[in-house]
């Protein structure tokens, strides 16, 4: 069988490395974070360390070509945004050597840069938070009075961001810590928006995960997500496979509108005010849950696999409701963090548990993943009780970002 070559080894990666590998495939782990654990898994057959593809693109993509030497003819699967940002931008090339795994830059961008995605939701009709895109102080008074606050200063390209600064987006409480966030931002040259809040707590997020192609959902799966790290703006860690057909329209809606091929999750939230779902943002490579659908044998990195290789198109006929995914140790320590916040009875916290459940990274038939992000984060823990031990107390104004 031809190699899979898996574009990052964090939580999505090590979903599509088990979906892959339990079916034969022999895979191929290409790792560049210290945090990544996915490369360690049973199913890895070689592993390759390599520079970030987002502050080394050139590198990264000089790897790959030395590579394919002995993995040419494999499939490139990107499974976070920066090695999906990588690969798209250099797919033409990358094509003389492998199967590429994901649409070309032209497409991808629509979903990496959220401006784009926003503004596009506007001119097809599709609900989306009221959103808009600002380079400046200056430029952010023009909206004054028009946004209620709080509300979001959201990245226009989440990935970039977050390596920066360690966050999602900044919600600003006031018009005064708004232009602060600004202020800083700017220094880094990073893109910014201003979202409205789209109020209710995280069981009004929905996924719609599908395999596009023709222009047409060759396969579709939904689930509704119960609890996000951190909670209410951050990513998901207790997810329940549900049928929510409400968000299953405008997601074909947009694919279709941009020409959108291969796989995707498309995320959204239920808006209490009008009762309509609006979209948050589409992620052009496997998210996070993925191995939620892959557990009830909606095994979209298997489709993928065996459709770009062997030409076949995949069908399902329906997958099982109310079942869990759980992200154990992000779902462990965000709820005694945000104990008080959430306010989660202990019968709350448990039901995930005690319910039909599959883990994101749990797995004791491979278990070095889970063991080895255990390590990384007992080291991070210990990191930043010693950073806070020596950090000095009223050095000026404190900044919003923590950088």
């Amino acid at each position: 069988m031809k190699p899979a070559i898996v574009l990052a080894a964090h939580t999505m990666g090590l979903g599509v490395i088990r979906a892959l590998g339990i079916n034969g495939v022999p895979v191929v782990a290409v790792h560049y974070n210290e945090r990544d654990m996915a490369h360690v898994s049973k199913y890895v057959v070689e592993k390759i360390k390599a520079p970030h593809p987002e502050n080394c693109r050139e590198q990264f993509i000089e790897l790959l070509l030395e590579h394919a030497a002995h993995l040419g003819g494999g499939v490139l699967i990107p499974t976070s945004d920066e090695t999906l940002v990588a690969v798209s931008q250099n797919k033409q090339l990358l094509e003389s050597h492998y199967i590429v795994a994901c649409a070309e830059w032209s497409i991808i961008e629509q979903c990496i840069d959220k401006k784009r995605t926003s503004s596009l939701a506007d001119s097809l009709g599709v609900p989306s938070p009221k959103t808009v895109p600002v380079r400046s102080v200056e430029d952010a008074r023009k909206y004054e009075g028009e946004f209620d606050y709080p509300c979001l200063v959201k990245p226009c390209q989440s990935h970039q961001f977050y390596d920066r600064f360690k966050r999602k987006m900044v919600v600003a409480e006031d018009a005064a810590q708004m232009y602060q966030v600004l202020e800083e931002v700017a220094d880094s040259g990073l893109e910014v928006m201003l979202q409205e809040i789209i109020p209710g707590d995280d069981t009004q997020g929905a996924n719609y995960n599908s395999y596009f192609w023709d222009g047409q959902p060759v396969v579709e799966f939904t689930a509704r997500q119960i609890r996000n790290a951190p909670p209410w703006f951050g990513s998901p860690r207790v997810v329940i496979s549900e049928e929510i057909p409400e968000v299953v329209e405008s997601g074909r809606k947009m694919l279709q509108a941009f020409g959108y091929y291969g796989y995707s999750c498309m995320e959204f939230k239920h808006d209490p005010r009008d009762g309509v779902y609006k979209l948050m943002e589409i992620n052009g490579r496997h998210n996070l849950s993925s191995r939620l659908a892959i557990h009830l044998g909606v095994n979209f990195p298997w489709f993928e696999y065996r459709h770009l290789v062997d030409g076949e198109l995949p069908t399902v006929e329906g997958y099982q409701s109310g079942i869990y995914w759980i992200d154990l140790t992000r779902d462990v320590g965000y709820s005694l963090r945000y104990l008080r916040k959430e306010g989660l009875s202990l019968a709350q916290f448990l039901r995930p548990y005690l319910k039909p459940h599959v883990f994101a990274i749990f797995d004791w038939k491979d278990l070095r993943p889970f063991i080895k992000r255990c390590i990384y984060l007992f080291k991070e823990a210990i990191g930043a009780v010693c950073s806070s031990e020596e950090s000095l107390e009223g050095a000026g104004r404190q900044s919003v970002l923590g950088t």
